[in-house]
């Protein structure tokens, strides 16, 4: 059943179609999402330089995904617990719980501000950051981490709506951010030609608006989740339990982060037609994995509403109807992202290197895009059961550290792009293999319940 305001309830009904009517908004929202980093690389490609693709794309990418990678993937944690509740019936107490999120990502983004005000160029020198790119990285940076509190309570927010069956809203939001991003993005950059400057301080008040629109939704639902400012505080039952299902995402979002760093340092010794490459392949083959994601998140709430209402048979049908799903995803984007890929990526810089070597590495990726499938709904549901600690050691374990090892063993002894790239596809096939395995053991769906307790 789907109500007048765009919750779907997804504890009844045939699961796939659940499923996939809850997905539907969440994907195409990453896809708006997609599209806006696709128009934002080409207007910087374009109109400021390969340095400066360089610049926004590389090290300044890599320490986003570390940093603000760890608490966006915290607010996961709440969103279970939210999803919980919720499908437990216990519709007050979401008032409550969602108050206390907004408080303690609020909080933690002005924390992280400043850490990123003051010490982005020490950052980028860390990672051996090209010396033409260093001075626009920084500043890139520093204006971009202004708006971190933004961009925590939004995702917090957005995450709390889909807990409660409401994909359609936050979809609608990312839509209006994303529109007035690239409608800055051309002010800023084109007419004033503010440079790497216009392009952050552009996605900074996009994400102002986006997180406005998503507070007002709240404090005017006529819902009985609907949010108050006196719910806007601390409460230590919601804080500790949101924190023990969010730290272990948390940790995962960081164990990748770094070891992508370490990436981007081998990355960063091969040149900047190279770092400009790798960091092109997000804005061309940047789809698929926010589609991915998004079959993550609705995954992850389908299974926590229902684990709530007590179904865990529910719940198990989800995950053989969502790794349907995400095959199929997989195998149709691959194949379109490859027969795309030349076209797009000639729309996006005028680099002829650029172009070749960032058609090269897709070779070595897209294809291979059927290995990573697994990792994403097994981890979904577990983060939906509440198990939060065993997946993320796996993954660490598969992903990050087994490309640390490769990049000390395998590239250092080849020092060459394939080498590089080939790390990808060895760890998903490692990492999914060892998740399913776990999966099929069956300890996650005997460990389940509820995360929070008055």
């Amino acid at each position: 059943m789907k109500t007048r305001t765009g919750k779907t309830d997804l504890t009844t009904g045939t699961v796939w179609k659940k499923l996939l009517v809850f997905f539907l908004p969440i994907a195409a929202g990453t896809c708006i999402q997609q599209l806006y980093n696709a128009v934002d690389g080409m207007i910087v490609g374009k109109f400021v330089g390969t340095v400066a693709l360089a610049a926004v794309g590389g090290s300044s990418a890599q320490i986003i995904n570390l940093l603000i990678g760890f608490f966006v993937a915290i607010t996961s944690g709440a969103s279970v617990v939210i999803a919980q509740i919720y499908g437990a019936g216990r519709t007050k107490d979401v008032q409550s719980a969602t108050g206390n999120a907004i408080a303690i990502f609020a909080m933690l983004g002005l924390a992280l501000m400043g850490i990123g005000l003051a010490a982005s160029p020490a950052m980028l020198r860390i990672l051996k950051t090209p010396a033409e790119t260093i001075k626009e990285a920084a500043l890139y940076l520093r204006i971009y981490f202004v708006g971190v509190p933004f961009i925590l309570i939004l995702n917090m927010e957005s995450n709390m709506l889909r807990a409660v069956g409401d994909s359609v809203s936050p979809f609608l939001y990312m839509v209006a951010g994303c529109i007035t991003n690239i409608i800055l993005d051309v002010l800023f950059v084109v007419i004033f030609h503010w440079g790497i400057a216009g392009v952050a301080a552009a996605t900074v008040a996009a994400q102002l608006i986006n997180m406005v629109l998503l507070t007002r939704k709240l404090m005017t639902t006529q819902e009985s989740y609907a949010l108050s400012l006196g719910e806007i505080k601390l409460n230590g039952i919601y804080l500790s339990n949101m924190l023990k299902m969010g730290i272990p995402s948390g940790l995962q979002s960081s164990m990748y982060a770094v070891s992508n760093m370490i990436i981007q340092v081998a990355v960063n010794t091969l040149g900047t037609v190279v770092v400009a490459s790798w960091a092109m392949i997000s804005k061309t083959d940047g789809i698929y994995w926010a589609i991915s994601n998004a079959l993550g998140a609705a995954i992850t709430s389908f299974v926590g509403q229902n684990l709530g209402a007590g179904k865990p048979e529910r719940a198990k049908e989800c995950v053989r109807q969502g790794m349907t799903l995400a095959m199929i995803i997989t195998v149709t984007l691959s194949g379109a992202i490859m027969l795309a890929a030349k076209p797009l990526l000639r729309l996006l810089t005028n680099d002829p290197a650029v172009i070749s070597t960032s058609y090269q590495m897709m070779k070595y990726f897209v294809p291979f895009y059927f290995a990573w499938t697994a990792i994403e709904v097994i981890s979904a549901v577990l983060r939906g059961a509440g198990d939060a600690v065993n997946p993320v050691i796996i993954i660490g374990l598969g992903i990050c550290l087994f490309r640390i090892v490769w990049i000390a063993t395998v590239f250092a002894a080849f020092r060459s792009l394939p080498a590089l790239c080939w790390c990808y596809v060895a760890s998903w096939t490692v990492t999914s293999t060892a998740l399913i395995l776990y999966y099929r053991h069956g300890g996650w769906i005997k460990r389940r319940r509820m995360v929070i307790h008055n």
